[in-house]
Parts: C-alpha cells; sequence; structure tokens
C-alpha cells in the first residue's frame, strides 16, 4: 500500500460527555463514507465501534476504538473516545497524539459535567477542534441556549457556521452560513442524498444576523480578514472557508456545526468540516522532543524521510492477537520486519507486524510512514508512553502522557488456590493496558487490593475477569484510596556501613524533609529532590542512586502505605569511602533515613476530593446544600437554568462521604434529581478525620 500524502491525513477523536452522541456519530461518518454498509446502534449493542462486550451490554464506550476510513480521497484515522469519568485517561491518551478533534454536545443538555472535563483535556494538549451540537431532532432541543453555554462556560470563540431549520420534531436541514443556503436531507435515501435551496423567509433575519456575527468574529481575529471585509461587499467563500481554517488550526477559532446523528441529518456536512478544517500532519510540521541527558529539546520533523521516531500511546491485550501497541509516527518510516529502539528501557525488539486498526478488526500493512496511527505486534517490553525510534543514537523522549490518580480500592480473591497464579498474571496484563488500574498487596492484612477511577471501572474489571478470562473470583466493598504527605520539617540521617560477601559497604546520608511551598505545587511535580551537598562529601556518581531511592521510599507512607505528595528532600550532607562506597550502599542508607525522617515530620492523611454536580427542581435545592454540607462538601457554584426549573450545584466533596449517594439523591429529589462527579484532587484531611481514618484502617 502507498504512502499517504501528509496533507490528506486526518488524525482526530470525538470527544464528549456520555450519551451525547460521540459512537452514533461515529457510526454515522463510516456509513456515509462507504465504510460500512449497514449502521449499528448503540442501544441495540451492534455498533461497529464499540466492540467490547461489556461496552455493548451497558451501552456506553468504555475503551477508545480507533480506525481508519476514507472521505473524498482523504484518509482518516478516528478515535472514538469514553464519555464516562473513570475511563477518562482513555480521553488523555488520545488527545496526546491526535492532531484535532470533534466536541460533540447534546442539543437538549448542552455542556455538562464531562464535556467541561475532556475540552480542559483537549486544552491542555492545545487540540484545534471543531463543535457538532447533535440531537438537534429530541424534545427540549435548543441551538442557541447550547451554543449560549459552549460560551460561557468553555470558549467564547466558538461561532456557528451551520444553523439548525427548526426543532424537535420539525427539525428537516441545515443552513450554510458560508454559502447563504439551505440544506434539505432526503428520508428516502436514509440522509445520504441532500439539496439547497434558497433559505427560508422565516429564517432570513436570523441567518444575516448569524452570518454577520461570523465575520465580526473572524475579522476580530485575523487582519486582513478585516480589511477585506470593510472593504467589499460580499467574501468569497474560499477565502472565508480558508480564513477560518488558518484560525482554527492556530485554536483561535471553533466552528459550530449542528445535526442529528440518529436522523442523518448533517453528517456529510461535519465530514467536509473535518477536511477542511481540521489540521494535517503535515500542519503540525515539528513536534518538541526532550534529550535524555538532560532538559534540551530538540525538534523532530514531521516528515518520512527523517529517521523513525513514534510514541506508543496505547496497549491492548487482544484475545487473539496478543499484546497490541499502538503508535503515533511522528517521524520517518516503519517496515515490518524492521528493529525498534525503546529509550525508555534501552531494549532493541523486531517488529513482527504492522496492522491498520479497523476498531476489532486488523489488517496487516508492510509499512507506516510520519503521520500515521498504526498497531504493531512482536515488542514485549513496550508500555504506555515510551519512544520508540529505529537508531539507539536518538537519544531523546517525546512529552509524556498525563493520567489520573486511582481513587478507589477493593480487596479482590480467587475462589480456589489453583487460580491465585492465574488471577495475578492477568491482573498484571491489565494494569499494562490500563494505567490508571493498579493492584498490589496490602501490607497490613495481606490481601491484593485493585485500585482504579471508581467504583464503575473496577466493576468492568471484575467484568473482564469473569467473561473474558475466565476467573472467578470475590470482590470487597470499595474504599478510598488514601495518599499521605509531611506536615513539619526535620532532619534524618542513614548509613550502611558493613561488610556483605567478602565485601565492604560504606553509605552515609545526611537529609533536610520539607514539606511543599505554593511555589513547589506549581513545578507540577509531586516530589521534589534536590542536591544541597558538594562533591567532596559525596561524589556525583552517586547522586542518581540516591535520588532513586528517594523517590522509591516515598511510595509508602508511614501512616496507611499511601503513596507521599509534596515533600522536598534535600540531600545536605554524608560521607563515602574510596573503596567500599557503591550504589547499593547509598540507596540502602537512603532509605533508612527516609523510614526515620517520615515519621518525624508528622504525617497528614490526604484524601481524594471529587468536584460534584446535581441538578435537580429549585424545591429540592435546599435540601441538596444541605446534604453536602453534613459532607463536608464546599459549595462553588450554583447555575440556574434559563430553559426549565432546575439549577445546578457544584460542590468540592471528600469521596469518602459519596458512597451511596445515587439512592440518597434520588431521596433527596423524589427520584427527580442526578449527579455526575469527577476527580479533582488530594487534599489534606483535618485532625479529627485522620484521627478517625486511622482508627478505621489501623486500629489506633
Amino acid at each position: 500500500m502507498a504512502i499517504a500524502d501528509l496533507k490528506t491525513i486526518r488524525n482526530i477523536g470525538i470527544i464528549a460527555h456520555i450519551d451525547a452522541g460521540k459512537t452514533t456519530t461515529t457510526e454515522r461518518m463510516l456509513y456515509f463514507a462507504g465504510f460500512l454498509h449497514r449502521m449499528g446502534e448503540v442501544h441495540d449493542g451492534n455498533a461497529f465501534m464499540d466492540w467490547m462486550q461489556q461496552e455493548r451490554e451497558r451501552g456506553i464506550t468504555i475503551q477508545s476504538a480507533a480506525t481508519t476510513f476514507y472521505w473524498h480521497e482523504n484518509q482518516i484515522n478516528i478515535i472514538d473516545t469514553p464519555g464516562h469519568v473513570d475511563f477518562t485517561a482513555e480521553v488523555e491518551r488520545a488527545l496526546r497524539v491526535l492532531d484535532g478533534a470533534i466536541g460533540v454536545f447534546c442539543g437538549v443538555a448542552g455542556v455538562e459535567a464531562q464535556s467541561e472535563t475532556v475540552w480542559r483535556q483537549a486544552d491542555k494538549y492545545n487540540v484545534p477542534r471543531i463543535v457538532y451540537i447533535n440531537k438537534m431532532d429530541r424534545v427540549g432541543a435548543d441551538f442557541d441556549n447550547v451554543v449560549d453555554m459552549i460560551h460561557k462556560r468553555l470558549t467564547t470563540v466558538a461561532q456557528p457556521i451551520y444553523l439548525p431549520i427548526g426543532a424537535e420534531k420539525k427539525f428537516c436541514g441545515i443552513i450554510d452560513l458560508i454559502n447563504f443556503k439551505a440544506i434539505y436531507f432526503e428520508q428516502a435515501s436514509a440522509g445520504l442524498k441532500y439539496y439547497e435551496e434558497d433559505i427560508p423567509e422565516e429564517f432570513m433575519a436570523e441567518s444575516i444576523d448569524a452570518r454577520e456575527t461570523l465575520y465580526e468574529q473572524l475579522s476580530d481575529l485575523d487582519e486582513e480578514f478585516m480589511e477585506i471585509f470593510l472593504e467589499e461587499e460580499s467574501l468569497s467563500k474560499d477565502f472565508v472557508k480558508t480564513t477560518i481554517r488558518k484560525l482554527t488550526l492556530e485554536n483561535k477559532f471553533i466552528p459550530i456545526l449542528v445535526g442529528s446523528s440518529k436522523m442523518n441529518l448533517g453528517i456529510q456536512h461535519l465530514l467536509n468540516a473535518v477536511i477542511d478544517y481540521l489540521p494535517s500532519p503535515k500542519d503540525i510540521p515539528e513536534v518538541s522532543a526532550k534529550l535524555l541527558n538532560g532538559e534540551d529539546e530538540i525538534i523532530i520533523k514531521t516528515t518520512p524521510e527523517e529517521k523513525f521516531s513514534a510514541l506508543a500511546f496505547k496497549i491492548q491485550m487482544d484475545k487473539f492477537f496478543g499484546k497490541l501497541i499502538y503508535l503515533r509516527i511522528y517521524s520517518g518510516t516503519l517496515k515490518k520486519g524492521d528493529t525498534i529502539y525503546n529509550q525508555r528501557n534501552g531494549r532493541k525488539e523486531r517488529i513482527a507486524r504492522i496492522l491498520r486498526v479497523f476498531s476489532n478488526k486488523k489488517k496487516d500493512i508492510d509499512s507506516a510512514a510520519a503521520g500515521d496511527i498504526v498497531a504493531i505486534l512482536g515488542p514485549k517490553f513496550v508500555k504506555t508512553a515510551d519512544t520508540i525510534t529505529n537508531n539507539k543514537d536518538n537519544k531523546f523522549i517525546f512529552a509524556q502522557i498525563d493520567f489520573p490518580d486511582s481513587v478507589i480500592v477493593q480487596s479482590i480473591e480467587p475462589k480456589s488456590k489453583a487460580e491465585e497464579e492465574k488471577i495475578v498474571d492477568i491482573l498484571h496484563r491489565l494494569e499494562e493496558e490500563d494505567p490508571t488500574f493498579h493492584y498490589y498487596q496490602s501490607k497490613d492484612s495481606a490481601q491484593m487490593l485493585i485500585s482504579g477511577m471508581g467504583e464503575l471501572h473496577l466493576e468492568i474489571i471484575v467484568d473482564r475477569l469473569k467473561k473474558e478470562f475466565n476467573v472467578e473470583a470475590n470482590i470487597g466493598k470499595p474504599q478510598v484510596s488514601y495518599k499521605e504527605t509531611i506536615g513539619e520539617e526535620s532532619i534524618c540521617s542513614g548509613e550502611f556501613i558493613r561488610e556483605m560477601n567478602g565485601k565492604g559497604q560504606f553509605g552515609v546520608v545526611k537529609f533536610r524533609l520539607i514539606p511543599f511551598t505554593k511555589e513547589d505545587y506549581e513545578t507540577g511535580k509531586k516530589n521534589i529532590f534536590k542536591v544541597k551537598v558538594n562533591e567532596s562529601k559525596i561524589p556525583k556518581i552517586f547522586w542518581k542512586a540516591i535520588e532513586e531511592s528517594v523517590m522509591n521510599s516515598l511510595n509508602e507512607g508511614p501512616l496507611l502505605y499511601g503513596k507521599l505528595e509534596g515533600v522536598v528532600v534535600e540531600l545536605i550532607d554524608g560521607k563515602y569511602n574510596e573503596v567500599d562506597s557503591s550504589e547499593l550502599s547509598f540507596k540502602i542508607a537512603t532509605g533508612m533515613a527516609l523510614s526515620q525522617g517520615l515519621k518525624k515530620s508528622s504525617p497528614i492523611i490526604m484524601e481524594p476530593i471529587m468536584l460534584l454536580r446535581s441538578i435537580s427542581r429549585e424545591e429540592f435545592v435546599g435540601e441538596i446544600i444541605s446534604s453536602m454540607n453534613s459532607k463536608r462538601g464546599r459549595i462553588i457554584e450554583i447555575n440556574k437554568s434559563e430553559k426549565n426549573e432546575t439549577q445546578e450545584i457544584v460542590a468540592e466533596v471528600p469521596l469518602s462521604e459519596l458512597f451511596g449517594y445515587s439512592t440518597q439523591i434520588r431521596s433527596l429529589t423524589q427520584g427527580n434529581g442526578s449527579y455526575t462527579m469527577e476527580f479533582l484532587k488530594y487534599e489534606k484531611v483535618p485532625p479529627n478525620i485522620q484521627q478517625k481514618i486511622l482508627k478505621k484502617y489501623r486500629g489506633y
């Protein structure tokens, strides 16, 4: 297969809140592009992109699914991401490697909790995007209200380039503001055919105002457009589209489209917008990477002629293929049988197969080049976020992927002794696949524990154990995953001076442990190691080993064995011996020092705080606020809907107070309330709460 021209490739993702219509929209795009001959439905459990059994049973997307299709001779690599907060890591790694995104919003609900989360994730990676307001055929659909919500909550630079013709049952077409035509879709052809007419008189004034607003927004953002707009009576369609593309690629403008995916209205125009306004890899000609020997950055050119480099952004344990590694190729060309070098671990491995991915189906290809997204088979030691090259001398890594911390823990126990070894192997594979899932053994009870992003996340893991791997297990009740920090400064020291296996060992270290300041938190680091000792005390060759031992020691706190955060560790003194000192001796001495010092530093438990959004009728707001206050919650804002008599209460609430909240909110609102929550941050617990936690988990 010939390598595609970079200008004709689009690497895009579909991002949205759960039930906004992401998967249905993707299904329709595949159908209208001729990739599918039959449209699947999420509610029927036969959607092409929702291939996991758990997805089809629950009607939600759990794992991001990738596929490749073609529209007007352009190759589109599309990733349909989950909308549930428990699977936000799937969105994170997709946005890390994608060039553009489609933000899908429900025409009734508008901007919802997870809509804001994925929007912030796209902002973080500076991903250009277009907006698609879906479900305009639904009862309660209100295009203007959704646009207003986008402006208030997300961005002011988004403007419609299409308007709906009618709403709810009367929704029958769209108005193209650039071509200034009304577009109607033939129901007899399931929306495949459409025709243009003049804009109806009843929509003319609204359309003129909307086009004027669009042009004014473009004028504010682009001087050339402003000059031509002020000088000429009419603007060429091509010039308007070129300006929109330019500003969209610069993340200064976001086009808003409209339609109904279920009714097959507006899909072709959404596909056209992907090609017209979202970037190709050629529009992102360079990416930066960090040299392994320090903080210096280098520039990697996105061309097939450069040396090969790629980022492994996803690992999938496929039932038939084994370990699939998804790559975003940033430079060069990869061929089947090539040898790759892992810049994280230095390992050299061979590529057995290169696969073009079509959801759960795969097709072998001989090669792939810069700008493409493919899967490979063969390497055993590649992990998520690894940088791989075809040259061991290319000592650089691409920016890492930030994954949120797991906040819920459950005990897990195989139902038979014979399955104990099997379950550990499976959990290891699932941990490799999912960076937000972890398993480990409790130091207190020796129980096997699993941790994840929420109750649904762990429920899916357990369900996969049973149905995918045929392993039965007993599961404990969900518990909070706590962390720890320190409350005050302390000095600690450790020494390891003895003989081991006939060889002397000598290492002496002294540290100062300091709680984070506000400036330390702003660095984005979890913990900080500093060297405040000269090389006459401890030679530089041992500093790296000491740092590794420090960071390892901070994985277990003195109270609940939780990970420590917000600790500055300064190496302030020490001794070495020219004959007997080694990395091992300094590592052991460091571990001894930190074990002592953390206990002296007034350790504090940290708990996960969730951003809780409760929606109910006005008459129940007082009850909900009272409930949140009783749960140690802090009310952030109250948003009143202009369209109906509901209010949204936004609060920060400790996760430990929210188990069983779904039952409680139904009771408080007589079954009319709903809520969403997402992880926000870890925060120190008050002293009285810390005592309760210690009593519960440690018995004192």
